[in-house]
């Protein structure tokens, strides 16, 4: 018995590092993205980072991406760039390539 209980511990603690690696991940792939879409907005240095932030803290608003990527769609089209859904898309899946790698290098 007590090795069942020894391999549920052990799968309950997988769990819960792959759980705090996929926010860790996800913050991190919104950050870069929220980076991205500043330098596309041409904000000065010192407003990147802020700037960043509140495309993390937009990912609160609803599941999935779609808060992330209506937030930097409306940003950028109140600046006349317009950008589809599927191209920012396909960068917020560049920002989670280069977050997974980020990640893995620590």
């Amino acid at each position: 018995m007590r090795s069942f209980e020894d391999r549920e511990k052990g799968f309950e603690a997988e769990f819960k590092r792959n759980q705090d690696l996929a926010f860790r991940v996800t913050a991190r792939r919104n950050r870069l993205f929220g980076t991205w879409a500043a330098e596309k907005l041409g904000l000065p240095a010192d407003q990147v980072e802020p700037y960043a932030r509140t495309v993390v803290e937009a990912d609160f608003e609803k599941p999935g991406d779609s808060d992330v990527i209506e937030k930097v769609q409306k940003d950028l089209g109140a600046k006349g760039i317009v950008m589809t859904e599927p191209q920012l898309r396909a960068e917020l899946e560049r920002a989670a390539t280069e977050a997974k790698r980020q990640l893995m290098e620590k």
